[in-house]
């Protein structure tokens, strides 16, 4: 499972990229990233932590809009500039799956 991370103002948040098999579509989430290992030898510093939304883009019927889920047991604030970033890392996603579609290829590829 691919991720990508961004700090803003002294956090670390990342996106993370799976497949979620029971929903048939892609799933794209945003978390606060926690630290990473503490291996001096891993260059990983920071891993994704519990997500607080979750884009489902459908992957196999391009008329399905693709959705965003809210989870968070607290309160949680996410920053503009971050909000941003997590919209068009799930644009790109949307932008992959209907390509994929219009080919005939069944797996899109982060």
């Amino acid at each position: 499972m691919p991720w990508e991370l961004r700090e803003h103002a002294g956090r670390h948040y990342a996106v993370l990229f799976h497949y979620a098999l029971p929903d048939d579509a892609w799933a794209v989430e945003l978390s606060e990233a926690r630290h990473g290992p503490a291996d001096s030898d891993s260059a990983v510093t920071h891993l994704p932590g519990s997500a607080c939304l979750v884009a489902l883009v459908p992957d196999e019927n391009p008329d399905l809009e693709p959705t965003v889920r809210l989870w968070s047991p607290d309160e949680r604030v996410v920053p503009c500039e971050i909000m941003r970033w997590f919209m068009e890392q799930v644009a790109d996603q949307v932008a992959r799956c209907r390509i994929a579609f219009e080919q005939g290829e069944v797996e899109v590829v982060q």
